[in-house]
């Protein structure tokens, strides 16, 4: 993850020379790895990360969601190096196939290597499409790499068609596949509380209806045998509070969302189609 004090830029030879560096302590500064040469008298520091010296050297910003992935937000759906470049630009080296350009005017400073964290969530909306937006902005705010007024800020770089996906951003939202299956649960006409808390069960992801726990499952958070043991008896606790448990996996939810769809969708019909039983007096 990009560190929040590490420089995102590059520096010029002649930038170098003011601050008072000869032509021979820089040469020793770059066999020490202290500066790399980006391009033809651009210098970057040797710490940066892959993604901030490969846009240095190919003349542009990292942006969308190969700068989120790197701030740690989540993403989805969109491959390759994303980086901004500057319409008049010139003389650029050639990219491969791995490389989305997007061309665009930026905010940014000349020598910046990445771009607003808005202007990257923005571009990242159009890249991964409304469902996923959702997603990403939400895990964006939940973390604060944005805050309220940054989300007003990206919606407002945005057409007008998507102030239909500002509705549906929930901060609260703790994961990315968490964000998917809520989405998912609106379309099937469900009431969902987020992160939810409930006397002798604790905190739950999602509260559908009243009575469906949704726990969205992930291998960061549930790899070890003892968290399943602590998870079990969760469910076994809520079930004796007359809540009914489902943990979808996050490889199904962003891979396979029709197979947990239909797990939902089947247990929402379940419990609507479920006769009542009637009592009848003197009955066992």
């Amino acid at each position: 993850m990009m560190g929040a004090t590490e420089p995102a830029e590059f520096v010029t030879f002649a930038e170098l020379r003011a601050a008072g560096m000869g032509r021979a302590a820089l040469e020793r500064m770059l066999r020490a790895g202290v500066l790399v040469r980006v391009r033809r008298g651009r210098y970057a520091s040797g710490a940066m990360c892959d993604e901030l010296l490969a846009a240095a050297r190919l003349g542009g910003r990292l942006d969308c969601v190969s700068l989120l992935r790197l701030l740690g937000v989540f993403v989805h759906g969109a491959h390759g190096l994303h980086l901004q470049f500057d319409r008049v630009a010139s003389r650029l080296p050639q990219r491969g196939d791995g490389v989305r350009a997007h061309w665009r005017v930026s905010g940014s400073a000349f020598g910046d290597l990445c771009v607003d964290i808005t202007e990257a969530l923005a571009q990242a909306c159009r890249c991964v499409g409304p469902r996923l937006a959702v997603a990403t902005l939400d895990s964006a705010w939940h973390l604060g790499v944005v805050d309220e007024s940054g989300i007003a800020e990206v919606f407002a770089r945005l057409p007008v068609q998507y102030r239909a996906v500002r509705r549906l951003l929930d901060p609260r939202s703790e994961s990315g596949p968490e964000t998917i299956v809520r989405l998912m649960l609106r379309q099937l006409g469900c009431r969902v509380e987020v992160q939810a808390r409930i006397p002798g069960v604790g905190r739950v992801d999602l509260l559908v209806d009243g009575w469906l726990i949704v726990e969205c499952d992930s291998r960061a958070f549930h790899s070890d045998w003892q968290q399943h043991r602590e998870d079990r008896r969760r469910d076994a606790a809520a079930a004796t509070h007359g809540y009914v448990t489902i943990r979808p996996i996050a490889e199904d939810i962003l891979f396979h969302p029709e197979i947990v769809r239909a797990a939902l969708a089947g247990l929402l019909h379940g419990r609507s189609a479920r006769p009542r039983r009637r009592v009848v007096a003197g009955s066992r």
